[in-house]
């Protein structure tokens, strides 16, 4: 796979790539506040744990793009048997391939495992042509479909100048929706809500004083102080919650200790405690002027407890440290009347089967018209003043 001075290579674990070499792609001006789910910590993390595996069905062959022996720019991959894990739900297409008597796994999946956060996918290095390597990544990974006998290629929440690229390239196109908190300069909480309607306010106020109430307090912990005993404790969150929703939870245990070890600047973990003993506690990681939310779990019912720890915390924390905005996440339209607006999020993808890739793009048309209107639907009923 090579195109004028560029050769294409697959690799395998984020390893034999290593950090130095990685990291000049993801962070190319050398930033002290990377967005975070690019950085080959978090990859490395995922996959030395044993969260990211083949064994797992993420079997890692990261692609990249040399120059003079020299890797330019990246595109981290993984050759997968499942969709699971991945928040852009495809199980539809693969179950119509399969009546037809087509086999849809394995497939090539261009994501951050288990990680529904819109960042870069192209990662390429500080001088090199960003238009030129971006081709030449989607170039080089419908190729390695075909030379892996993969069905297809999926490249989930890259950013829309990405997605406009990788259309313009021929690979099909999709819309998706989550909900994020934009920091309009507040100074405070109540700042914050003295831009919602006169009903939202009350309930925002209504549903953090009833947590207060029960006697729940919270903390803030990043940095140094984070021990391995907060990450015993939040284990035991994330497992008892994560068992009961989605059967099997995705990370290890070791994955919490790696990514605390590499990572710890740029996380906080928000613990809930109540009568002296933590009850919940929420698991974000912030840089580029974001902070994001990942994971949560509790041992105790406390009402409002699960919107208290994971959004209005958050957003507390992001006007403390002045970032300009909070990702709680896939889904949930519960999130709109918390102050959480609708925004759109991209994939795009490559299938391999002419007669499938001609169907999966017609449906894709009205897909995105329907995300579209919905979209527009669901921010007229925001919370906020019309005046605001």
């Amino acid at each position: 796979m090579s195109k004028s001075d560029l050769t294409a290579r697959l690799y395998g674990p984020a390893s034999t790539i290593g950090a130095e070499a990685w990291n000049a792609c993801a962070n190319p001006e050398g930033s002290d506040d990377p967005h975070p789910f690019t950085r080959y910590e978090f990859f490395a993390a995922c996959e030395d744990s044993g969260s990211a595996t083949s064994r797992n069905g993420w079997r890692p062959c990261h692609l990249a793009v040399e120059r003079g022996g020299k890797i330019v720019g990246l595109l981290p991959l993984y050759l997968k048997n499942h969709s699971q894990g991945e928040y852009v739900f495809d199980h539809g297409w693969a179950d119509a391939f399969a009546r037809a008597g087509g086999s849809y796994y394995p497939k090539l999946q261009a994501s951050v495992p288990f990680t529904p956060v819109t960042g870069k996918r192209f990662l390429v290095s500080d001088g090199a042509n960003e238009t030129e390597i971006r081709k030449a990544l989607l170039g080089a990974a419908a190729t390695a479909a075909e030379e892996l006998n993969a069905s297809s290629v999926h490249i989930t929440f890259l950013t829309e100048d990405e997605w406009k690229d990788a259309g313009a390239f021929g690979y099909l196109q999709r819309t998706d929706q989550q909900f994020h908190w934009e920091n309009r300069g507040y100074g405070s909480f109540d700042e914050f809500l003295g831009e919602l309607s006169s009903s939202k306010r009350k309930n925002l106020r209504k549903e953090r004083a009833s947590v207060r109430e029960a006697g729940v307090e919270f903390e803030w912990l990043t940095g140094a102080g984070i021990t391995e005993a907060h990450w015993d404790q939040f284990f035991a969150f994330y497992m008892d919650t994560g068992s009961r929703k989605w059967g099997r939870p995705y990370l290890t245990r070791k994955f919490f200790s790696l990514l605390g070890q590499t990572m710890a600047e740029q996380i906080v973990l928000i613990f809930a405690r109540r009568g002296g003993h933590y009850i919940a506690g929420a698991l974000n990681i912030f840089g580029g002027g974001v902070i994001f939310g990942r994971n949560w779990g509790s041992l105790e019912y406390v009402p409002f407890l699960h919107f208290e720890t994971c959004y209005y915390q958050a957003i507390d924390f992001a006007i403390a440290r002045g970032l300009k905005r909070v990702e709680a996440g896939a889904q949930g339209e519960h999130k709109l009347l918390r102050g959480y607006m609708p925004v759109p999020t991209y994939s795009a993808h490559h299938i391999v089967h002419a007669g499938l890739s001609r169907a999966v793009g017609e449906y894709l048309v009205r897909e995105r018209e329907a995300v579209a209107e919905q979209i527009e639907s669901l921010a007229e009923y925001g919370p906020f003043r019309k005046s605001s």
